[in-house]
């Protein structure tokens, strides 16, 4: 696992082996760089594609050759009892693609619909990588022991913060949806 955050010019990074060390931003910006797996997976709702969506699929392009995106489908975003409607998948899909297109013109990308929390992240071989955000961060590690369960290597799990709104509380589609922020993070309600 890799994380990095940097308060006063140091970044912390820790391994998948929960040592830590601290890295300075030169030293963290090479191992940043020296870090590229063939195929990341990400994978979420993408309802209200949003600045803290961005993040994630931004850092999921930085690390990655190619980027798989498990998009959730209607009849699993229902199993997932979110407290606000969620747009169709073909609605979602149809915005994360645009985004998509525009973020990666030459195509490094390939969206599949996600039925469950694991998705094809636990099972596929050619997988090496998952970028998450520290709220998703405990399936990651879940899908790393269904993994080992079935003789695979565990993916290597990168962990972004959440990304504020203008209020310091993190960027959400519930937010969102309940008209607290924009998209953006910029609060509606004052």
């Amino acid at each position: 696992m890799y994380r990095f955050m940097s308060p006063k010019n140091k970044i912390y990074g820790r391994c998948s082996r929960a040592v830590t060390k601290i890295f300075t931003v030169k030293e963290a910006r090479v191992i940043q760089l020296e870090t590229k797996f063939r195929l990341v997976g990400v994978g979420g709702t993408f309802d209200q594609l949003h600045k803290g969506h961005m993040a994630l699929l931004i850092k999921a392009f930085e690390v990655g050759e190619t980027v798989w995106i498990g998009l959730v489908t209607d009849d699993f975003a229902k199993k997932l009892q979110k407290n606000h409607e969620v747009a169709p998948y073909n609605e979602r899909m149809a915005e994360l693609t645009y985004y998509l297109k525009k973020m990666s013109p030459d195509g490094r990308f390939k969206i599949t619909p996600l039925d469950d929390a694991y998705g094809p992240a636990a099972t596929d071989k050619e997988l090496e990588a998952i970028v998450v955000s520290k709220e998703t961060e405990p399936v990651a590690h879940q899908i790393n022991e269904v993994r080992r369960h079935v003789g695979l290597a565990p993916l290597h799990v990168i962990v972004i913060d959440m990304i504020p709104a203008e209020n310091h509380i993190p960027i959400s589609t519930t937010r969102i949806r309940y008209g607290e922020i924009d998209r953006d993070g910029r609060l509606l309600r004052r």
